[in-house]
């Protein structure tokens, strides 16, 4: 309520103030005023409406002194501008007392000439603050009107608003019943995919127990071949790199004696094998990560991080030395790049994905057995069919005395040797005649 009144204090201010420099100023000459003291009377008339001029704009402060407000913030109290008006106002009052000043000093030495001059600068002014008052009042009813037509348009514009309001409350309403049915939806097929996990995870166990105990077999088969196919491109490589095979092979095992000279690639088989077997933990993991795709690759791509793909991050910096690898393709890209937690997808990785993901399942395999180890043959040791496999499968001439193991020494052990529950899978092994039968 207290700001509702307050807009209409400029306009009546401006007013009472022209009325009352017209009332003081009402005189044409010297006669008006007494003949005994003039200028007492005029400076004592000029003072009371200049006091009645302050006492309508000051505002009196807690110590009863006058404090005048700043124009603007006057203006800003106003529910419109009248800044200009204002302006205007306090520009004749300044001249108006300039002419009084000039009225005054005319009458000491008297003289008619600028009495009269003094007069009409006086009646100017006076004139001009009309003027003022008759523009405010214009400009405050032309205000006035403009913000009726636009509380107007505004009561329009919040008909429409509130129109608009209860139709998206409607709305909202309808999407809140629409997420409500969905939700008993996701419910219901969050139950059937438990469910149906439910029934995979139990094909995967039956998969991995089919594999323990049925295709165990087939499992070592699949590492000694994937070792084999990845020992091909690596051998290629390095010939084509320029490497020294026989000298690679020699580095690998000195003083084997080979049959013929192809055999050479037992020893990087053998060196792939160690690399692949060093540190082999019969720790129990999951399998089903391996067991859900058919590509290997693709389970590096489903989880990046997970622990087969460690294993083939730590493999694969184990097995291909930097040398040998900048020799291949002339930088380290690929190494940089399986070392920063990536995979590439080159021909050459995805042999050797391929043979870490078999290697991976024969761990698996072997930890799900509570009496599993794994079991290596020493260079040099006698042949043993009990626990051997020739690699050449020379097994017609070696070991054919009974009670004997023949006259044959273990050269390279190519695969190691496991015992899974009550199956013993052989150590695969390459080797050479012994100069004297034992």
């Amino acid at each position: 309520m207290e700001s509702a009144a307050k807009p209409t204090k400029p306009s009546s201010n401006i007013s009472e103030i022209v009325s009352k420099f017209a009332k003081v100023c009402k005189f044409r000459s010297i006669g008006v005023f007494s003949s005994e003291n003039p200028t007492h009377f005029q400076h004592q008339e000029f003072s009371n409406a200049v006091k009645e001029l302050v006492d309508g704009i000051g505002k009196t402060d807690s110590d009863d002194a006058k404090v005048f407000p700043d124009l603007v913030e006057v203006c800003s109290k106003s529910s419109w501008s009248g800044h200009e008006e204002i302006s205007k106002l306090f520009d004749i009052m300044s001249e108006l007392k300039l002419a009084y000043v000039q009225l005054q000093e005319a009458h000491i030495p008297y003289d008619p000439d600028k009495i009269k001059a003094a007069d009409e600068l006086v009646f100017s002014n006076l004139d001009g603050l009309c003027k003022v008052r008759r523009s405010f009042k214009e400009k405050q009813f032309q205000k006035s009107n403009s913000l009726s037509a636009c509380l107007t348009v505004l009561q329009a514009e919040k008909k429409i608003q509130e129109k608009s309001l209860e139709r998206l409350k409607s709305q909202a309403k309808k999407k809140d019943l629409e997420i409500s049915y969905l939700k008993g939806q996701l419910c219901d097929l969050d139950a059937k995919n438990k469910v149906i996990m439910e029934e995979i995870n139990l094909r995967k166990r039956e998969a991995i127990n089919r594999l323990n105990f049925s295709s165990i077999d087939n499992v070592v088969t699949e590492v000694s071949k994937s070792i084999h196919d990845f020992a091909k491109p690596l051998i290629a490589l390095m010939k084509a790199s320029g490497w020294d095979l026989d000298e690679a092979a020699n580095s690998i095992q000195d003083s084997v004696l080979y049959t013929v000279r192809s055999h050479k690639k037992y020893a990087f088989e053998a060196y792939i094998s160690r690399r692949m077997f060093y540190g082999f933990s019969l720790k129990s993991h999951n399998l089903d990560d391996v067991l859900k795709f058919n590509d290997p690759v693709d389970v590096l791509i489903d989880d990046p991080n997970g622990n087969f793909a460690e294993f083939c991050r730590t493999k694969y910096m184990l097995i291909v030395h930097p040398m040998i690898e900048a020799s291949f393709f002339g930088n380290l890209d690929q190494r940089n790049f399986v070392s920063s937690g990536r995979h590439p997808i080159t021909p050459f990785y995805q042999l050797f994905v391929k043979m870490a993901r078999w290697v991976w399942l024969l761990k698996g395999i072997a930890a799900s057995e509570p009496e599993s180890e794994m079991f290596i043959v020493n260079r040099g040791s006698k042949f043993c069919d009990d626990y051997m496999e020739s690699i050449e499968g020379w097994k017609d001439d070696i070991g054919s005395v009974e009670g004997q193991f023949g006259n044959y020494k273990v050269e390279l052990m190519i695969m190691p040797g496991f015992r899974i529950g009550d199956r013993l899978i052989k150590s695969r092994v390459y080797l050479s005649e012994l100069s004297n039968t034992c």
